[in-house]
């Protein structure tokens, strides 16, 4: 069962001290607990190895998908399937960060990966700055929390930047409008990135102006002037692009084959993201102890849950008992997907009933934990609650 430690002193002040005031006042802390997960240190190593070796098993997976041309399977569009190889084959392409969601981890219960959130992964503020800027608000030393989120971020960019030392280090950053959650991941974002020596500005996807030959561009409003930016983050679905945005896509393979502009995360991020390579990885490494049993048509005999190759925050989601009745499921707008099947395990319980996820951030390897709280389907309304090592 999982046990929590109330953790009674706001952490706002903190906030202010190390300089995050932009915090403040948004949807972030809405939803931020008072009190935080206990974990041992032997429980935040496991989530720590856990994503490292799984990520590795991912490469693998993603490797076997481009060799045997299984695109299609996993629902990627057929015009995003060049960039795709193109980003793979290019090693100056990093996966900067993304986050494995998994079951399990607390009191002997096996750790069991659900995803992997490897395009969009948000949750950056809250397991980067707010848990921590929580737990020196109450007079804790930081040594008792898995988190290098921030500080691995900024390795991840400076990688980034001397794997790439022939583009001059211009960042911009873009998220859709009217998401204030997807604002402040940002900009968490943009933060580590000038620490690892980017100049980095932001734009709404809806200003930027793209070229295929050119590459990537905003308008400059103090002198109108058009500024070419070298590098590209985008918190914006690589599907949506493909699907929705097709003369978008094939804007992007062109400047990226044309060294115009590298792309965070690459395009290649979407072999992961795809709910398929869950059913993948179970074929590659079949009964791992991480992972649970998935395919394309229902389980017999067990419960289960079917799940959208691309829906985010537990949108479409159902659960269905042995008997293929349907326990629970959720409304969204990603219907439109195949559909994958996977193994239904139970999420860790606190007394009061409630469920736990543990959210565990890799960049270059493992480097913060976070848990989300809720239902029996953890959607959007889920509570971020931090986490103590002791």
């Amino acid at each position: 069962m999982i046990q929590t430690r109330p953790l009674s002193v706001s952490p706002d002040q903190q906030l202010r001290n190390i300089g995050w005031n932009w915090m403040l006042g948004t949807d972030t802390l809405a939803y931020l607990t008072n009190e935080a997960v206990v974990v041992s240190p032997e429980e935040a190593d496991a989530y720590y190895e856990a994503a490292n070796q799984l990520f590795e098993m991912l490469v693998e997976a993603g490797q076997h998908v481009i060799d045997n041309n299984r695109f299609s399977e996993l629902g990627i569009p057929a015009n995003l399937v060049e960039l795709i190889k193109l980003s793979w084959n290019d090693e100056r392409n990093i996966q900067l960060y993304g986050r494995f969601d998994f079951a399990g981890g607390i009191a002997g219960q096996p750790i069991k990966l659900i995803e992997f959130n490897a395009d969009t992964a948000t949750c950056i503020p809250e397991t980067a700055v707010v848990q921590y800027a929580h737990l020196r608000a109450n007079g804790l030393d930081e040594k008792r929390q898995f988190n290098a989120v921030y500080e691995t971020l900024v390795s991840q960019f400076r990688e980034i930047r001397q794997q790439n030392g022939d583009l001059p280090p211009t960042l911009l950053l873009s998220a859709m409008r009217g998401f204030p959650e997807d604002d402040s991941n940002v900009a968490v974002l943009g933060e580590a990135a000038r620490e690892a020596g980017f100049t980095v500005d932001f734009e709404y996807i809806d200003r930027v102006e793209f070229s295929d030959n050119e590459g990537i561009f905003k308008q400059n409003p103090e002198n109108g002037q058009f500024d070419k930016f070298n590098f590209w983050f985008k918190l914006i679905p690589w599907e949506y692009i493909g699907y929705e945005e097709s003369d978008l896509a094939h804007i992007l393979t062109e400047a990226v084959r044309r060294r115009q502009v590298v792309v965070i995360n690459p395009a290649y991020s979407l072999l992961f993201q795809s709910k398929y390579i869950l059913k993948i990885l179970w074929e590659l490494y079949p009964y791992h102890p991480l992972l649970l049993q998935t395919d394309t048509k229902p389980l017999p005999d067990r419960p289960y849950v079917e799940k959208v190759l691309f829906g985010r925050e537990g949108a479409n989601v159902r659960i269905v008992d042995e008997r293929g009745q349907v326990t629970a499921e959720a409304e969204g707008d990603y219907s439109d997907y195949p559909k994958i099947y996977q193994e239904y395990i139970e999420l860790s319980t606190d007394a009061a009933g409630n469920r736990y996820q543990a959210g565990v951030f890799f960049a270059g390897e493992g480097c913060g934990l976070g848990f989300r709280r809720g239902g029996v389907i953890l959607d959007n309304g889920a509570q971020f609650v931090g986490h103590i090592v002791e």
